[in-house]
């Protein structure tokens, strides 16, 4: 590819992107902000970059030498099988070469469809739209049926789902941005796929907690959000640390019902079956993921894997802020734990108690 070819020829096009179309197709303007986005989050003029596409099933260009990565020029929406793709690419990339992938996101598609016609229609149009889309390629008895009439083409995809799938195949996010009417995410390769077949996709999730012995194991939950969220933790905690009470700040994974879930702890019901199996007890320290669990200081990581975890935990019995306060009310209530398993079980339960249903403690 020559240095003075900014982009291919199916990317520059006066009009938007058509909405059943495969390649996207960029406005003068939107293409000079791809560009400049690209040399700004990478240091290299769009030329440096293979062209690719995805009309052929996951197929991908051969890298041509002297570049530093791909450029897609398919949408996402469009790749029928999306991480054989991505993995493709990460195949033929070095570490630290860049995959720069386009797609319609979940609430692009909303507004545009909104748009589209007036309110009378656009809303019934949105609503079975969501309905083929988005929920039927996410159960097993519809997802034939979806693959049977779309043929995995023009797919609702949220950004966080796009996000996470490149971190499952390998891939380190530098940034993302809005062009046009599509956004654009820039990716770096720095290892190989995790080949996950069972990604957290259904209505019910199992996460990968750290429990009794530092045994790993899998809760289940009500969806609250995107999927393939569980790769994001990293990416998050880097752009966003941490909030009162330990979650992450600007949690944009979460969906909008999954706050209403987790206020009201339907969410948590499914643990109910960990509880059952022995997993989990009634009261004790939250479960947490390898990675939330790594921030922990090691003396009470320690304290952590000697006794299960709990459905209750100690945090709505003391409600600590920040990340400090909850290290001290876990390492607290394992200390008594230790001393008085029984008669601190049912301390903390009652106290958390009195705070839910008097004082108002939710879940966040």
């Amino acid at each position: 590819m020559a240095e003075d070819v900014i982009i291919p020829e199916q990317l520059i096009s006066s009009s938007s992107l058509a909405e059943k179309g495969q390649e996207t197709k960029l406005s003068e303007k939107s293409r000079q902000n791809f560009t400049n986005f690209i040399k700004e989050k990478t240091g290299l003029e769009s030329g440096k970059f293979t062209c690719t596409n995805a009309d052929n099933g996951w197929h991908i260009n051969a890298l041509e030498k002297e570049t530093n990565g791909y450029i897609c020029t398919t949408k996402i929406n469009s790749i029928r099988r999306v991480n054989k793709f991505f993995e493709a690419a990460n195949e033929h990339l070095q570490n630290d070469q860049y995959l720069v992938i386009n797609l319609e996101t979940k609430d692009q598609r909303k507004e545009r469809i909104l748009k589209k016609f007036p309110s009378l229609i656009s809303y019934p149009y949105y609503t079975l739209d969501f309905i083929l889309k988005r929920v039927f390629p996410k159960t097993k008895p519809t997802r034939k049926i979806y693959f049977a009439i779309t043929k995995g083409r023009n797919r609702v995809i949220s950004l966080t789902e796009a996000l996470g799938r490149l971190v499952s195949c390998g891939f380190e996010i530098v940034d993302y941005e809005v062009i046009g009417n599509l956004t654009y995410i820039i990716s770096k390769k720095i290892r190989k796929p995790y080949f996950d077949m069972q990604p957290t996709y259904g209505a019910i999730v199992k996460l990968k907690r750290v429990g009794y012995e530092g045994r790993v194991f899998n809760v289940y939950k009500v969806r609250t959000m995107y999927p393939y969220s569980e790769y994001l933790q990293d990416y998050i905690f880097k752009m966003n640390a941490l909030e009162e009470g330990g979650k992450f700040k600007n949690d944009f994974r979460t969906t909008s019902y999954g706050d209403f879930f987790r206020r009201f702890w339907i969410d948590e019901l499914p643990m109910l079956f960990n509880w059952l199996k022995r997993e989990m007890k009634l009261v004790g320290v939250r479960p947490l993921s390898e990675q939330y669990f790594l921030l922990y200081p090691d003396e009470l990581q320690e304290l952590r894997i000697k006794t299960k975890p709990g459905l209750v935990p100690p945090y709505y019995a003391d409600m600590p802020k920040g990340l400090d306060e909850i290290l001290e009310s876990e390492r607290k209530y394992l200390e008594s734990y230790r001393k008085n398993p029984i008669k601190t079980d049912i301390r903390y339960f009652f106290k958390a108690f009195k705070n839910i249903t008097l004082l108002g403690a939710r879940s966040r």
